[in-house]
């Protein structure tokens, strides 16, 4: 049925919970995981002198953030028996490096999590998984 799964992660706890279940469904169906953390811009502004961090301290703090963060789905992968590959991308808007990886990958489904956020607070923090169900090609299973 599935092959490859993308979970992406930007390891907090709910996002735990949608890794596992990627792991879960993948050894059951004989599936590899492709693993993914979505790495924030530098938020260059009008003024920089008043950049409190450099472009290039951030950028590798990012990287570290990122390539932690997947290779700890790498190692519960590895303890399942479940082959992963693992990738981190830059982006402003995560959902976008998400349905683009996966169509890039070959990816036949997408694992996420959702914090469930309901009314005015879903409106104004917006949900990357919604913006993902609304615009990726493959289907995809959301944890709660």
């Amino acid at each position: 049925m599935f092959k490859r799964i993308l979970v992406p992660t930007d390891g907090s706890d709910i996002t735990v919970r949608a890794v596992d279940t990627a792991i879960a469904l993948a050894k059951s169906l004989g599936a590899q995981i492709t693993a993914l953390a979505v790495r924030e811009p530098f938020p260059y502004s009008a003024i920089s002198e008043m950049q409190p961090v450099p472009p290039l301290e951030y950028q590798e703090a990012q990287e570290r953030i990122a390539l932690s963060r997947v290779q700890q789905v790498q190692t519960t992968c590895a303890a399942a028996g479940v082959p992963c590959d693992v990738h981190t991308v830059e982006a402003i808007h995560p959902w976008e490096a998400i349905v683009e990886l996966a169509a890039t990958t070959g990816c036949d489904l997408l694992v996420m999590a959702s914090h469930g956020r309901r009314g005015v607070s879903a409106l104004l923090l917006g949900s990357e998984t919604q913006k993902v169900l609304t615009h990726s090609k493959v289907p995809v299973l959301v944890v709660r």
